[in-house]
C-alpha cells in the first residue's frame, strides 16, 4: 500500500487549496478513504471520509461547509478541496485507508494558513 499526498502550501486566511492523494498497491475503488490532519502539539484527527463510489461523505464539524472530499477511482486519487481556510487549519494533512485491519497513511502534506 502506498499513499502519496500533494497540494499543500502556504495560503492566506480565507484562501483555498486542493489536496490530492494518489494510491497504489491495493484496489482503490473498493476502499473507504479518509483525510486526517495533525497540528503541532496536537493529536491526529479525522477531517473527512468518502465511500467507495463517492456517494457518501462525512466531515468533522470544524470543516463542514468549507471542505469537500471527492475521489476519482479511474485515477486512484482522493481529493480534499479546502475553502475559507483559517489559521487553525494549519496542520500536516494525511490520507488514510484501512485495509485488512491495518491503517495506512501517506507521508503527509503541510498546509500553513497565515498572513
Amino acid at each position: 500500500v502506498q499513499l502519496v499526498e500533494s497540494g499543500g502550501g502556504l495560503v492566506q486566511p480565507g484562501g483555498s487549496l486542493r489536496l490530492s492523494c494518489t494510491a497504489s498497491g491495493f484496489t482503490f475503488s473498493s476502499y473507504f478513504m479518509r483525510w486526517d490532519r495533525q497540528a503541532p502539539g496536537k493529536e491526529r484527527e479525522l477531517v473527512a471520509g468518502i465511500s467507495t463510489d463517492g456517494g457518501s461523505t462525512n466531515y468533522a464539524d470544524f470543516v463542514k461547509g468549507r471542505f469537500t472530499i471527492s475521489r476519482d477511482n479511474a485515477k486512484n486519487t482522493v481529493y480534499l478541496q479546502m475553502n475559507s481556510l483559517k489559521p487553525e487549519d494549519t496542520a500536516v494533512y494525511y490520507c488514510r485507508v484501512r485495509r485488512l485491519s491495518r491503517e495506512y497513511w501517506g507521508q503527509g502534506t503541510q498546509v500553513t494558513v497565515s498572513s
